[in-house]
């Protein structure tokens, strides 16, 4: 299980973050990038933060559930918008998602995303444990000779 580690001798975290995050026993899964697609491929919240942000980590908590997954196992956050002031109005959405300990994080503001309609994208690290991971019945093997 991983374990969330703030040292003592630099800043503290001011918001939902950790310092960083030790990784542990379980099986670690890295998600791309998610846009607030919902499950046809059709935008959701066209421009309204708070409604993107919310599908954003909907998308990404789904991901991970398939697999025995929640979002209390992301260990790690990498967020990029268009709008950084908007995207910092949006902590009561993260809230909903993520409580300490909370997974380090990177937030960038970008001129565009691939699709102007869209305002944040967020990519995610996670560990979950081993006793709760279900590999998923359609997963292919990845670097396969050819």
């Amino acid at each position: 299980m991983a374990k969330s580690f703030d040292p003592p001798n630099i800043w503290p975290p001011f918001g939902a973050f950790s310092q960083s995050v030790i990784a542990g026993d379980g099986q670690t899964i890295y998600l791309k990038g998610q846009v607030s697609l919902g499950p046809d491929g059709e935008i959701i919240g066209e421009g309204d933060m708070a409604a993107q942000v919310t599908q954003v980590l909907q998308n990404i908590s789904d991901i991970l559930s398939t697999m025995g997954g929640r979002t209390s196992d992301i260990i790690s956050l990498q967020q990029f918008t268009t709008d950084i002031q908007a995207f910092m109005g949006c902590g009561d959405v993260r809230a909903r998602f993520f409580a300490a300990p909370y997974p380090v994080t990177t937030t960038l503001e970008v001129a565009s995303l691939y699709d102007q309609r869209l305002l944040v994208e967020i990519t995610a690290i996670a560990e979950i444990p081993l006793d709760r991971f279900i590999m998923p019945e359609t997963a292919q093997d990845m670097h396969q000779s050819r």
